[in-house]
């Protein structure tokens, strides 16, 4: 049987990293839990590979009550002290904060507009951005929409939502489409 064409960031890595290519990278996200984990998991990344945050999947899950804003945005601060000496996160007090302020703003954004969903998807438009790339090469570090999104987000409290972030964060959630056009999962996303 011949192996599937996929986009070149995916491959050599590991059998997670692929699955998260194959099955969640660009797939429309419309659960508020999904979005708050991703805000949180590539908050997490700046500065970092993305193949040293999947692995910690696991910890951010089971240390951000399974991605539930509602119980961390009432993290206290004797919980935030005792992430920093979880090994199964990324221990920096910064992002940790910051996912506890995100969570807060997070419940902010569902309060004015009814969902997360509701509130994030004007941003394209309403519908997934196809950027057709041929190569890596053509996927942009960010867009006029991340620009937009991360201003919009930094203005209502949220950290770690700078442009290359959210850009990131909208391609992980299926708001932009950039798997490579000589990819499996380009062809089944935009079908």
């Amino acid at each position: 049987m011949a192996e599937k064409n996929r986009c070149a960031w995916s491959k050599n890595v590991s059998d997670e990293y692929l699955r998260y290519h194959d099955e969640e990278w660009g797939v429309p996200v419309h659960d508020d839990r999904v979005f708050f984990e991703f805000l949180i998991l590539e908050g997490a990344q700046a500065g970092l590979s993305w193949a040293t945050i999947l692995k910690r999947r696991e910890g951010y899950r089971n240390a951000f009550a399974d991605f539930d804003p509602n119980e961390v945005a009432k993290f206290t601060q004797d919980q935030i002290e005792g992430l920093l000496l979880d090994k199964g996160i990324i221990r920096n007090r910064l992002k940790v904060q910051g996912a506890v302020i995100n969570a807060q703003k997070f419940l902010d954004i569902q309060n004015e507009f009814g969902s997360f969903d509701q509130y994030v998807w004007p941003f394209v438009g309403g519908k997934p951005i196809v950027n057709s790339p041929k190569t890596m090469a053509d996927v942009p570090a960010t867009s006029s929409e991340s620009d937009a999104l991360s201003k919009d987000l930094k203005k209502r409290g949220f950290k770690f939502v700078g442009s290359t972030i959210m850009y990131a964060f909208m391609q992980a959630c299926g708001l932009v489409n950039d798997h490579t056009i000589d990819c499996f999962r380009y062809r089944e996303l935009t079908s």
